[in-house]
């Protein structure tokens, strides 16, 4: 079981299904929500328990993010028509044993920095 918490630990999750789809996000909204890059993984929401106060923010028309109230940490991304949910992996309490696998949205990544391992980059 994988488990997580936003930065105030009024959040809190618990992931016990599949888990996949780690990957560094370039896209302009996550470089603004979380200060750079946001490094997440996707599970089915049936095998994710999140307890604690959530607010999600509508991103985009497809999309949104959910967002501790007390802390603001930036912890889960919901497209509306998937079953799945991605959650920050920066948020996960303790070893997980899972490594980043892609780069998306590397057309739209910062300037100031550069992707210098070997992992896939995907433009969107």
């Amino acid at each position: 079981m994988i488990k997580g918490s936003c930065n105030c630990g009024d959040i809190s999750f618990s992931v016990t299904g599949k888990v996949w789809g780690a990957s560094n996000c370039h896209c302009g909204q996550c470089r603004k929500q979380s200060g750079n890059i946001w490094a997440s993984a996707v599970v089915q929401q049936a095998d994710i328990d999140i307890t604690g106060e959530l607010r999600w923010y509508r991103s985009s028309g497809t999309a949104a993010r959910g967002f501790c109230v007390t802390c603001g940490c930036f912890l889960f991304w919901k497209h509306d028509t998937e079953s799945s949910i991605s959650f920050a992996l920066g948020a996960l309490d303790g070893p997980t044993g899972l490594k980043i696998e892609k780069h998306i949205f590397v057309a739209d990544k910062g300037d100031y920095y550069t992707i210098a391992d070997k992992l896939p980059q995907h433009d969107q």
